[in-house]
């Protein structure tokens, strides 16, 4: 008899459809949840259980799942909300809350006894002039709590840019209206810089293990004033000793967090001190991401969530031989996406597997720190990932985009 998983998303997308498509290959019957309207019946054609991301508890009253998998931060809450209700394995709710919270997550790093940057929070309204907190110097970094993937963080160099910066991330906070019922929203967090190498670690969890399935080098340097995550290539071309490093501090970190059974996405720095854990997640890589992951003995990281969600093991899984790498690609400046040009001579560099342009023609692109998309996708294989990692800069300079700034819509509407 097939397995049975509850998928949980905010939205469907190519990830929910990604995790179907796994659910298939694996035999597991797949329930699909979202939070969109339940007075609707079926909008979308996906036969998804409406539920109240709220009050997940009251809607789902009849379990039959043999698992439970998230797509999305919020998304993971309510997972990890079903799944201790339901008496399924998965993170426990105070630890995946842990990871939404910056401030929080800070604390429980600092008394593990982990390397983490000094931090402090300040509230968004009512802060007179915004100075810099005690205990802190320059250069410092400012997020805002209640948003995610570098959207709203900026590097402050002195006390100028420090009070711009906040005004700024006080105006997108105050301008986000899915954050209006966010506690988190009420604060932004000010931390030490911390120099250094980032990475990202995949992982997947099992009774408080972490096994560690990749880990990315982020090539292009990441020092501000803005974080825009651009290439992941793997396996990382950092010697083993480092990487050992890296892969016992975020054993540390997830257990710091109390972090059990489930994906980690995480994000790391490291200089002559030593592994500073930035970020853990209780998901996996966001999006179209995860595709740049490709296994030995199945097709591709969805399958491997699928198969540990439903209690099947995947201690075993190894990344396929050869490197890959993924660009995404930045939004160069604001404006009305048009189109792209370039794109086949793109697709044709070699080690080249595909080139996705995901903005749609007419689509407003808002460049970080306020923005949270990207113009698309470039995926690549090499012999290793500093080919992979070439090829896809290799095709990003074949692409160009035709962005319209909004003055010259503006002239284009009023006929000028």
């Amino acid at each position: 008899m097939a397995k049975r998983l509850l998928l949980i998303a905010s939205k469907a997308g190519y990830q929910t459809e990604a995790f179907a498509s796994a659910a298939a290959r694996e035999n597991v019957e797949l329930d699909l949840a979202t939070n969109r309207c339940h007075h609707l019946d079926d909008p979308w054609g996906d036969g998804a259980l409406a539920v109240d991301f709220d009050h997940p508890e009251l809607e789902l009253r009849q379990p039959n799942w043999d698992g439970v998998a998230a797509v999305g931060d919020h998304a993971s809450i309510v997972a990890s909300t079903l799944s201790e209700r339901f008496g399924l394995r998965y993170h426990p709710p105070d630890a995946v809350r842990a990871c939404r919270s910056k401030f929080d997550l800070r604390g429980r790093f600092q008394a593990a006894g982990l390397l983490t940057p000094a931090y402090e929070r300040l509230p968004r309204v009512g802060c007179g002039a915004c100075a810099l907190p005690r205990g802190l110097a320059f250069p410092c970094v400012l997020k805002p709590l209640g948003l995610s993937a570098s959207r709203g963080v900026i590097r402050a160099n002195d006390e100028r840019e420090f009070e711009a910066a906040f005004h700024r991330i006080a105006d997108l906070l105050s301008k986000t209206p899915d954050l209006a019922r966010d506690p988190a929203s009420e604060f932004i967090q000010v931390e030490e810089f911390v120099p250094g190498r980032e990475f990202a670690i995949e992982g997947i969890m099992t009774c408080g293990v972490l096994q560690v399935l990749a880990i990315f080098d982020k090539p292009d340097a990441l020092d501000g004033p803005f974080f825009e995550e651009t290439i992941y290539a793997t396996p990382s071309r950092e010697a083993e000793d480092v990487q050992r490093a890296i892969r016992e501090t975020a054993q540390r970190a997830v257990n710091a967090l109390g972090l059990t059974d489930g994906p980690i996405h995480a994000e790391c720095r490291v200089n002559e001190r030593g592994v500073w854990m930035l970020e853990i997640a209780a998901r996996p890589i966001g999006g179209l991401c995860a595709r740049v992951l490709r296994f030995v003995s199945v097709r591709s990281l969805e399958d491997v969530i699928v198969r540990h969600a439903v209690g099947e093991p995947v201690d075993g899984e190894v990344l396929a031989p050869g490197g890959s790498a993924v660009m995404m690609i930045p939004i160069p400046r604001g404006g009305v996406f048009r189109g792209a040009s370039g794109v086949e001579a793109a697709a044709d560099v070699a080690g080249v597997e595909s080139v996705d342009i995901t903005a749609a023609p007419g689509q407003e692109m808002v460049p970080l720190p306020e923005g949270a998309s990207y113009l698309g996708f470039i995926f690549a294989r090499g012999a290793d990932g500093e080919e992979a990692e070439g090829a896809v800069r290799a095709a990003h300079a074949k692409l160009g985009f035709d962005i319209q700034t909004a003055l010259r819509m503006l002239e284009v509407r009023s006929g000028r």
